[in-house]
């Protein structure tokens, strides 16, 4: 059952939490914080695990009808696991929550609160933002979250250009990847963003969020602003010359690695500042 549970949690896309986590820290001014485990251990399985979890426990119908879920993409699971994830969400979630009200600064607790809220109501009713064009998009933006509240953890201030753009980013990501689940999401009835707008619509979107999460990469690091254009503008265009489903699905292994390439950038320059610090 765990080795279901760690499928259910889409390992390939835990990079979105914890590299968020690690360069929150790193954006404070430390290579390392002891202080930081626990919300570091934390956005590995068990909130991944809230995450889609709940997603797969409410997405059940559309999911089977959708070709690519039942790999790396996404679990397809069967009605008699839903009991079973409630319990792993629920047991690998509260042990840190609980340590989190009895040591973090009630600012932290917000932004936690907030993170865990949006992504719970992402998918379940009544909220179920997933269902609803343009929130969502926008609730997606609770990626970036770990840059304000890791700061705000360990005593400091969040930079907030760097967590705006991210915001941003997440914002654009969303409905890109959204636009090759058109046809399915149609078919339920439910009405995203890239439904709502189309292909060609969910590209101007996506763009236009990507072009605001540049200008606020721009105001901290010049390389990351780069890099993040160039690869935004190569999906977009990409997308753009043939505005189709079929385009989004083939290109969505590269927006997977979207973030890879450009947290690396933001990482090794990081990394390299905090080296050369030490050197002299």
């Amino acid at each position: 059952m765990l080795t279901r549970l760690v499928q259910i949690s889409r390992p390939v896309l835990w990079v979105n939490t914890i590299g968020t986590t690690v360069i929150a820290m790193w954006l404070v001014g430390d290579l390392w914080r002891w202080e930081i485990v626990p919300l570091l251990l934390w956005v590995t399985l068990p909130f991944n695990l809230l995450i889609y979890g709940v997603n797969d426990i409410f997405d059940q119908e559309t999911d089977a009808r959708n070709a690519r879920k039942g790999g790396l993409e996404g679990a397809r699971i069967l009605g008699s696991e839903t009991r079973a994830i409630v319990l792993g969400v629920v047991l690998t979630n509260a042990p840190f929550v609980a340590y989190f009200l009895a040591t973090l600064p009630a600012a932290a607790l917000a932004w936690i609160a907030a993170y865990m809220v949006i992504f719970i109501f992402y998918s379940a009713p009544p909220l179920r933002f997933k269902a609803r064009r343009y929130l969502d998009s926008l609730s997606n933006a609770a990626y970036a979250f770990p840059l304000v509240f890791v700061p705000l953890a360990l005593g400091e201030s969040p930079v907030w250009a760097t967590a705006i753009g991210l915001m941003a980013w997440s914002v654009a990501k969303h409905t890109y990847d959204a636009v090759q689940d058109i046809d399915e999401d149609r078919a339920a009835g439910i009405q995203t963003t890239a439904v709502h707008l189309g292909a060609r619509g969910a590209v101007v979107w996506s763009g236009a969020w990507w072009a605001l999460s540049t200008v606020g990469f721009a105001l901290i690091n010049w390389p990351v602003a780069v890099v993040n254009a160039l690869i935004a503008g190569w999906l977009v265009g990409s997308l753009g010359r043939s505005p189709t489903p079929m385009t989004a699905r083939r290109m969505y292994r590269y927006s997977i690695a979207f973030p890879y390439v450009a947290g690396s950038v933001a990482g090794a320059q990081l990394v390299a500042v905090f080296l050369l610090k030490e050197l002299l």
